[in-house]
């Protein structure tokens, strides 16, 4: 009994050496290392799996698999400023002109505009999900789409694996039945990535025909109704696009089904479809761990960075990187409307405690965060002075910036940027302002608890 004990002893000592070695070169951030350090050393038996299970620094495979599809690329010759260089280089996507966009506000109007365009499909359906609930809202779907089925259409769905996790077999399966090309975007898709549980696939996509898209923050499920008992009312903003932007999303999502199916779908629309209403210019904006330069926190230091007037942000969750509180700073103190709206109600506990540690040193320099106190604030929106406005699935945390696959559609346009300025304020109307003796009054319990939840935010 000595000798085994023994034994697993140098095998744990051996496991946590290579783990704190492996932490040291390749984690993300110096806070992740940190946070890892402390972890693996005070707490082993607990830290050693979970480090193993989500630590991994990138999406092995894809960036290779991407670049050996050799889809057509639809090219940019608009005449851009800086800003918008950019961006398109963070992206790889082209800016597009003649879109376009119209805002959809919450469960109900979403899923019927969504709905109605799956019955206008004469070809093809490209659907992508984190989230598809076998509910009524899901059922609604998987009918649409078996009809469009026996009507010839050929239809592709992707949800992912962890977001979609109780989808039953049943209602897999039904799907096959009706001919309907279904796959997870999954981890354990080879060797290499068995135990990457830590990546996700947080986009949500609708294509029709390569002529018409639906993206934004809402998946499919009864709770983005606002009919969920226990989370109640639900704000969230979609958006439907019409356009050559659609072509870049089509471009995406193909990436992800040769990433999870080892297959190439033929025979998709690429003719631009012009709007001849509303021109808007878009750019597509994917972002995800197939490397190491954090696109998604890019996105909105640049966005910060190019505000002189005003920029306003909603997310459900608020735990960003250094990089994005220094960028808010500096707004503020150049005297940028700096507006932060993320929900009173939370999903996550943990990260809702971490939250209350960025407060103090952000208000003290001017930036004015607001609590959504009618339901859960779920959107993911931001607006720059007057010109420009993004609306997609990134989220101001560690999962969006560094571990999720996430896309968002940049606009560039006026009358676009009044529309959201519009929608914003008339969702200030149900926010409390956070005030800093608020945060300061707060129990000593309540404060151990949002540094110690702070803490750990670097592997949230």
């Amino acid at each position: 009994m000595k000798y085994i004990k023994t034994f697993l002893n140098i095998i744990l000592f051996c496991f946590l050496l290579s783990s704190i070695i492996i932490a040291l070169f390749m984690s993300r951030t110096p806070q992740s290392a940190i946070a890892w350090l402390i972890s693996l050393i005070t707490v082993p038996y607990f830290s050693i799996p979970m480090f193993w299970l989500l630590s991994c620094p990138n999406f092995c495979g894809y960036l290779i698999k991407k670049n050996s599809l050799h889809i057509k690329k639809f090219k940019n010759t608009f005449t851009i400023n800086c800003n918008v260089q950019v961006v398109e280089k963070l992206s790889s996507m082209p800016l597009t002109q003649s879109n376009f966009v119209k805002l959809l506000i919450n469960g109900y109007i979403t899923f019927k505009s969504m709905f109605d365009g799956i019955k206008r499909a004469k070809k093809y359906i490209l659907i992508q999900f984190f989230i598809i609930k076998n509910d009524k809202i899901g059922q609604e779907l998987k009918n649409k789409l078996i009809y469009s089925a026996k009507k010839g259409v050929n239809i592709f769905v992707i949800y992912d694996q962890i977001g979609s996790h109780n989808l039953s077999k049943s209602f897999i399966k039904e799907f096959k039945k009706a001919g309907i090309n279904l796959f997870k975007f999954g981890f354990c898709k080879g060797w290499k990535n068995l135990l990457k549980i830590n990546f996700c696939n947080h986009r949500k996509l609708i294509l029709i025909d390569g002529k018409e898209a639906w993206i934004g923050g809402l998946n499919i499920g009864n709770e983005y109704l606002g009919i969920n008992k226990q989370i109640g009312y639900w704000r969230d903003t979609h958006l439907h696009i019409i356009g050559p932007s659609v072509l870049c999303l089509q471009e995406i999502f193909l990436e992800d089904w040769f990433w999870s199916t080892d297959t190439k779908i033929h025979n998709l629309n690429w003719k631009p479809i012009l709007s001849n209403i509303k021109k808007k210019h878009i750019i597509v904006v994917p972002s995800g761990p197939i490397n190491n330069r954090n696109n998604a926190s890019l996105l909105i230091q640049n966005s910060i960075n190019i505000a002189k007037q005003r920029f306003w942000i909603t997310s459900p969750y608020f735990i960003p990187d250094q990089s994005v509180i220094d960028s808010l700073k500096l707004a503020a103190l150049r005297g940028v409307d700096v507006k932060i709206i993320i929900p009173e109600r939370t999903d996550h506990l943990f990260v809702y405690l971490s939250t209350f540690s960025y407060f103090s040193e952000l208000i003290r320099v001017g930036v004015k965060f607001y609590k959504y106190i009618k339901g859960f604030l779920h959107q993911k929106v931001m607006l720059i002075d007057n010109h420009t406005a993004s609306v997609g699935t990134i989220n101001l945390d560690n999962r969006s910036f560094r571990l999720n696959f996430e896309i968002t559609a940049y606009i560039i346009d006026g009358d676009f940027a009044k529309d959201v300025k519009y929608m914003l304020q008339q969702d200030l109307l149900y926010c409390n302002l956070i005030h800093l003796n608020e945060i300061n009054c707060r129990s000593l319990i309540n404060k151990l608890l949002s540094k110690s939840a702070f803490l750990a935010s670097p592997i949230q």
